[in-house]
């Protein structure tokens, strides 16, 4: 497992531009609190034979050589109700990383998708009530997937391959595929310095 990495630069929350509106954000003393439309995906064919195009995800550029982490908390209950971090090339290549709740469990991992989504998850029962951290390192050509308790050490959740000549944004996301009212409150985003090594 990696050590948590110092933050090199806090993200203003006004530097983001969202990729679809939420159902509602707001900021206090805390941070942004997000609360999820209906309805709201991301997922390109693969199995379920959709596409949906509608999480709200607030993102910033993300280079080659950096690393961008957010802080979250929320009560997860309904199917599918998920919360993390979003990278973006355009409506086609695009990463959402973190935590999601399916068939009863949370679980943590990656969909991947390049034309076609792929997804891989594990149960993490323990990370439940807790504030999670995700952090995403940009390297020349993958993206490297960490996630964990925030204040503990982050478990490598996936290395997937990225294009490091493609513009890229990243931020933090939320979609509720299965129920309104889905709240997830964000209480840190930055950009940071890389994973040094993959392990």
């Amino acid at each position: 497992m990696a050590v948590q990495s110092s933050p090199v630069a806090r993200i203003d929350w006004a530097e983001g531009r969202w990729t679809h509106a939420p159902a509602q954000s707001r900021l206090d003393t805390d941070g942004l609190h997000v609360t999820a439309a209906a309805g709201s995906d991301a997922w390109r064919h693969t199995s379920y034979g959709f596409v949906h195009d509608s999480e709200h995800a607030l993102v910033a550029p993300l280079a080659v050589g950096t690393a961008m982490e957010v802080v979250f908390s929320a009560d997860y209950a309904e199917q599918f109700d998920q919360a993390g971090l979003f990278v973006r090339a355009d409506d086609e290549r695009w990463v959402k990383a973190g935590v999601e709740f399916a068939d009863g469990v949370l679980g943590a991992g990656a969909v991947v998708t390049d034309g076609r989504s792929d997804w891989s998850i594990g149960a993490v029962p323990d990370w439940v009530s807790h504030p999670l951290r995700v952090r995403v390192s940009r390297g020349a050509d993958a993206l490297t997937v960490r996630g964990g308790i925030d204040g503990g050490p982050l478990r490598l959740l996936r290395v997937a391959p990225f294009p490091g000549d493609l513009a890229a944004e990243a931020g933090p996301f939320v979609c509720a595929p299965t129920r309104p009212g889905f709240e997830v409150a964000f209480t840190q985003w930055w950009r940071t310095a890389p994973d040094a090594a993959l392990h």
